[in-house]
Formats: structure tokens, C-alpha cells, sequence
């Protein structure tokens, strides 16, 4: 069975079930449904035959990590560590677990995630609730790790800003031994005073203290996030700071707080940030303009609005070394990141490139 004909076999039979119900409900649901699986031996063989398309032209090297494909599932999706058995053998090439936090948070109060099927767009204000960095270390302490982890940390909501480099070390020393790479989140506009952290002054303070509490490095390959609702002359005077921070990489972009690149605006008045296919001109942009910045010297990982294949193309043509799905995957389902992969080899055979490197940054084929 093509991708193309399980698809269209998704979209007429699990979607419109999905959609039917809240979406946090739909998200435990299918949290749910992958536990199960555990229980009826065959079942998973059988999704990672479905799910899973490997090529050579695929694996990727980015901050001395080889993946086996360009296509993660971004932080949000695995907010405890619970489902990254199951979510490993669903043909991604990476998995980042998160946003976990020093300490244990339920997060903000029900409901706090709103769908926007018309734009394939979410609202979220989930606050960061996740079952704190000692919980989430038993947890992974306990799998086996068989596609790459990464590990997004945050600020704990309680946690003042002055104490937020405390925070963020305990977490990183706590779960950077179970992970490839790490992810500072200081962007979410869910936690009061996060995108404080964007300012250069406290960028640096932030970055420096984290290196020191960590024994002056950080121990495995750390990126930073940024949100997409800076000005470009913001976001370059971080980006030129990055070399010095000793980071590994940027991730480009968390969820936008402009309502406006939905539909309904004016009329939408909740708050969080947007993610979903109207985040996608602006996070490319966001990536477009780093590339020009960093030019190849450190990685970029895009994600906001990969809800196709030609996004994810865009997205690496842009100049990101990998690419995460979240929302996309939400609305377009289990088969989204095979469709992505085969089309993307696909490209490489044609235009005889032998990696996803020699596409980053080429906004022509």
C-alpha cells in the first residue's frame, strides 16, 4: 500500500473521529490507544512497516548526530517521556520529549487548547504540565533508546527569573545522560516572563550561568528556541551570540501570539500562541533570515506549519538542517512523516543530491 492510498484511507476513517472530540481528549485518546498496543504484540510490527521508509540519501549529520532522517516530532506532542517507545517506531528520525520542567506543574486550567480546523491551526495555552525532571529521568532511565531523544527543558511557572538558571541546570543535569541532545526553551508565551530570556542581556546572563552550573559546557548538544514574534534585527543579535554560547544550534519557531494569521481574527480573544499551517510563511522566513546569518556554521532545525511534503521541502530549501512536525501531524496523521520521507528522497534521486546538506539553503532546486 502507498503512502498516498493510506492516506486517503486515514482521512476517511480515523480523522473525522478525531476531530469530533476535543482535542486534548483526542490527544489521551490516542495516548492511549499507542499504551494499548503494548498488550497485542503484533500490532506494532506491523505500524512500523506502514510508517517506516529508510534511504541511505536520508540519514542526516547534524551537530555530530546521525539521524536517520531529517524528520523529528517536535516538543509538545511527548510531554512526559511516557510515548517515546511507541512514537520511535513511527518512522521518525528523531523524537524531543517535553517541555519538561525542574519541578512538577499541572499547567494552566482546562480548556487550554483550541482547534481552528478551517486553518489547520491550533491555540494553545498548555503551560509547560509535565511531570517535573525527577519523574520524567525514571521514566527514560527505564526505556530502551532506539531512535534519537532529544530533551526540551523549561521554566518552572513558581520559579522566579532570577532563579531560572538554577531551574534549568537541575533539569538538564537530571536528563541530558537519557538524551542525544538538549533544547533550552525560552519561548513559549505560556509561562509569564519566558520570552524575557530573548533580551540579549538576559540571554547571555542566562546561557552563561547555565554553562557554569553544568562544569563550564554544556554535556551533550544543546540548541535554544526562539519565538517567531521578534523583529529580524532582534533574532540576529541572538543569532551572532550563538558561536560564544557554545549552543549547537537554533530551533525556529515556537507558536506566535499574532492572531491575525488566523481566519476568524479579530474575533479570536484567547490566549497562547498559534501553531499550524498560518505559522508557516513566518517561521520559513524566521529560517530563510538565520540561514543568511549563520551561513551553514551551526544547524538549524525548522518546524511551524510542515503540514506536506512541499513544507518540509520549503523548509530545508530555507536552509533548515531538520525539520519537526507537530500540528501537521495532528490534522494529516501517522502517515504524514512516510509521506514526507518519500518524497524527499525522491528529490535527492532527481536532482542527484546524496544528502538532505546539499538542499539547505538552496531556495531553487
Amino acid at each position: 500500500m502507498n503512502s498516498e492510498w493510506k492516506q486517503w484511507v486515514y482521512e476517511k476513517t480515523a480523522k473525522p473521529f478525531f476531530l469530533s472530540i476535543h482535542p486534548e481528549s483526542a490527544h489521551y485518546l490516542a495516548q492511549n490507544l499507542l499504551g494499548l498496543s503494548k498488550k497485542l504484540p503484533f500490532v506494532f510490527p506491523v505500524l512500523e512497516s506502514l510508517m517506516t521508509y529508510s534511504s541511505e540519501r536520508l540519514k542526516t549529520k547534524v551537530a555530530g548526530i546521525e539521524f536517520a532522517n531529517p524528520v523529528g516530532l517536535g516538543a509538545g506532542f511527548d510531554k512526559t517521556g511516557e510515548l517515546y517507545p511507541f512514537l520511535s517506531r513511527l518512522g521518525f528520525g528523531s523524537i524531543e520529549v517535553g517541555t519538561i520542567t525542574g519541578q512538577s506543574q499541572a499547567g494552566n486550567p482546562k480548556p487550554r487548547i483550541f482547534r481552528y480546523v478551517e486553518d489547520e491551526a491550533l491555540i494553545n495555552r498548555m503551560g509547560f504540565n509535565n511531570p517535573g525532571a525527577d519523574v520524567a529521568e525514571v521514566t527514560l532511565r527505564k526505556q530502551k533508546k532506539n531512535c534519537i531523544r532529544g530533551i526540551n527543558v523549561g521554566k518552572t511557572k513558581i520559579v522566579s527569573e532570577e532563579d531560572a538558571v538554577d531551574d534549568y541546570v537541575y533539569s538538564l543535569k537530571k536528563l541530558t545522560p537519557y538524551a542525544d541532545y538538549a533544547v533550552i526553551n525560552i519561548s513559549s508565551p505560556n509561562t509569564p516572563g519566558l520570552r524575557n530570556f530573548q533580551k540579549k542581556e538576559n540571554f547571555t546572563k542566562l546561557m552563561d550561568g547555565i554553562k557554569s552550573g553544568l562544569g563550564g559546557k554544556f554535556p551533550i548538544p544543546t540548541f535554544v528556541k526562539f519565538a517567531p514574534d521578534m523583529e529580524k534585527e532582534e533574532l540576529k543579535g541572538l543569532l551572532e551570540l550563538l558561536p560564544d554560547s557554545k549552543l549547537s544550534g537554533v530551533i525556529l519557531t515556537n507558536t506566535t501570539i499574532d492572531k491575525s494569521v488566523l481566519s476568524r481574527y479579530p474575533n479570536v480573544e484567547k490566549e497562547g500562541g498559534v501553531s499550524g499551517k498560518p505559522l508557516r510563511q513566518r517561521s520559513t522566513e524566521f529560517v530563510r533570515y538565520a540561514y543568511s546569518i549563520l551561513k551553514g556554521n551551526l544547524p538549524i532545525i525548522g518546524v511551524g506549519g510542515i503540514n506536506s511534503r512541499e513544507a518540509a521541502l520549503e523548509k530545508i530549501l530555507a536552509g533548515a538542517d531538520l525539520v519537526q512536525l507537530y500540528t501537521g501531524y495532528v490534522y494529516n496523521g501517522p502517515f504524514l512523516p512516510v509521506r514526507i520521507l518519500e518524497y524527499l528522497d525522491g528529490v535527492l534521486k532527481k536532482t542527484g543530491a546524496r544528502s538532505i546538506s546539499e538542499l539547505v539553503g538552496k531556495n531553487k532546486i
